[in-house]
């Protein structure tokens, strides 16, 4: 299953704001991707032929890292400040 949503959440405790919380629908890329695949499709299939790769492997091989980033968490943290992005 593709990931439909993106939480990001930055808090700072030591500073004088408490943080934000972002929910970000990624479906809503998914509209200009979807428009755009026709030009998106030529240059992977001409950086392929340019590579020597097989296009239809490079294309599985997206597809398998895009649907494999659901359930995927990044928590970083540096100088007092944290940063949280869930993809759901």
């Amino acid at each position: 299953m593709i990931p439909s949503l993106a939480v990001v959440r930055v808090h700072n405790p030591a500073g004088k704001w408490r943080g934000m919380r972002l929910w970000v629908p990624l479906f809503l890329l998914y509209i200009p991707l979807l428009l755009l695949s026709p030009l998106i499709l030529v240059v992977v299939v001409a950086a392929c032929w340019v590579g020597r790769v097989s296009a239809w492997q490079a294309i599985r091989t997206f597809w398998s890292i895009l649907c494999g980033l659901t359930g995927t968490d990044v928590h970083v943290r540096a100088e007092g400040r944290q940063v949280l992005v869930r993809i759901l």
